[in-house]
């Protein structure tokens, strides 16, 4: 399909709209472009545009600074101002859910990424295209994640290149290495390195990777036994100690290779301080605890947490952060919605991006007077919301955190309260 015109308004995945005869979704572009598309593809029932040229630039447009921008899929905004991009966020969060609120930007727009995880292919090293899974970006850089980037991907290279290692064919299915996974420590300047790889290593190679990465804090090799394209595997420790920290305020959090962290380590304070300032009473439910984020946080400005987590390493994680920083929490296994929810003053929930689903029935039918939703996804809230909450709870407040720079996604923080 062929059209031309004005990006008149963004879509909720961040991409222009032009109005054509049907709708064209345009990445790279923003409201007031003007441009000319020359070939579409259809991709889950709209049209895509695939190769077009912007003719015309808008007002809210900047110069990207990274040289891979336009190609690569990690950021969708980097030619966006910042300060459209936290309205466009602002925006997008009330079209959705209907809630208009105030946004926090992040302290720090590039070098903000504490970790990433680099697809080894036999296409090249780096990221996937927009919308293009069998395509790979061969990245030079990465401006929001380090400036180390290039020293991590080039020290990997050399490394296969010695010992003769394959690099995973994405349309066949095999070859040795899948992932590299970067983790640093912002604010300790510690460097976690785990391979993703399908076969396990012998004492020269796990030699070779020593000497290769002799940099890395904690060394790791992640045995990977099935062909999904994931970055996950049975991680091993190769050289170094077994956690990286970092420091959120006065808070230390040690980090293992399979656990969740936030990713943006300079507006994590901001994302503690909007949940902090929500809680009420003294008894803490903290559900999908992850290493315990949140629970540590507030467990150490006073209140009395109990986690709940389904992720065995992150349980471990989690209690060795609660003895380190020596506060009143505990963290235990089990499933968010099988949890049987007793007498809790407020419940912190930061579920994955599908939302609470079962869950939000369970907490609907708790006593559990105050909810603190953390949503990195605002139509699985709506969802949680409308469908369950809704009967038990009204929202009383809500705060928006920019964790995600030169992308569409943003952090909100919503504050529940039963109905009375």
């Amino acid at each position: 399909m062929k059209a031309q015109g004005y990006i008149e308004e963004m879509s909720d995945e961040g991409l222009g709209v032009l109005k054509a005869e049907k709708p064209i979704y345009v990445p790279y572009t923003v409201a007031g472009d003007f441009v000319r598309v020359y070939t579409t593809r259809r991709r889950f029932g709209r049209y895509i545009a695939e190769k077009f040229e912007v003719v015309e630039f808008s007002q809210l447009r900047q110069s990207p600074r990274c040289m891979h921008f336009g190609k690569c899929g990690g950021c969708l905004w980097q030619h966006i101002r910042y300060k459209e991009q936290l309205k466009l966020k602002q925006e997008n969060f009330r079209k959705i859910t209907g809630i208009a609120t105030d946004i926090k930007g992040s302290p720090k727009l590039f070098g903000f990424r504490n970790s990433s995880n680099f697809i080894v292919t036999t296409q090249g090293i780096g990221f996937k295209e927009y919308a293009r899974p069998l395509s790979i970006v061969d990245v030079k850089e990465c401006p929001v994640f380090s400036n180390k980037t290039w020293d991590y991907l080039k020290t990997l290279k050399e490394f296969m290149k010695e010992e003769n290692l394959k690099a995973w064919d994405l349309k066949r299915k095999r070859g040795d290495v899948h992932y590299l996974s970067v983790r640093e420590g912002k604010s300790t300047d510690e460097v976690m390195i785990s391979l993703i790889a399908h076969i396990k290593p012998n004492e020269k190679l796990a030699e070779a990777f020593r000497d290769y990465f002799y940099f890395a804090d904690s060394l790791y090799w992640s045995f990977k036994a099935d062909k999904r394209d994931d970055p996950k595997g049975e991680p091993k420790l190769i050289a170094g100690k077994p956690y990286i920290s970092e420091r959120i305020g006065d808070v230390v959090y040690l980090i293992h290779p399979n656990s969740f962290f936030q990713a943006n380590s300079y507006a994590l304070p901001l994302l503690l301080k909007a949940a902090e300032g929500f809680t009420e009473g003294e008894k803490i439910l903290d559900l999908y605890s992850g290493l315990g984020t949140f629970g540590i946080w507030l467990a150490k400005r006073g209140f009395k947490v109990e986690g709940v987590e389904a992720n065995p390493f992150a349980v471990e994680m989690a209690n060795k952060n609660a003895k380190l920083n020596g506060v009143d929490a505990v963290f235990r296994l089990g499933k968010a919605e099988e949890t049987a929810i007793g007498d809790y003053d407020t419940a912190v929930v930061d579920p994955p991006r599908k939302g609470l689903k079962e869950t939000a029935e369970l907490l609907a039918k708790s006593n559990v007077e105050n909810i603190i939703y953390v949503s990195c996804n605002p139509k699985a809230f709506k969802l949680d919301y409308e469908n369950h909450l809704k009967k038990a709870y009204q929202i009383e407040d809500a705060l928006l955190i920019d964790m995600f720079p030169h992308t569409p996604h943003v952090e909100a923080v919503v504050k529940l309260v039963r109905k009375v």
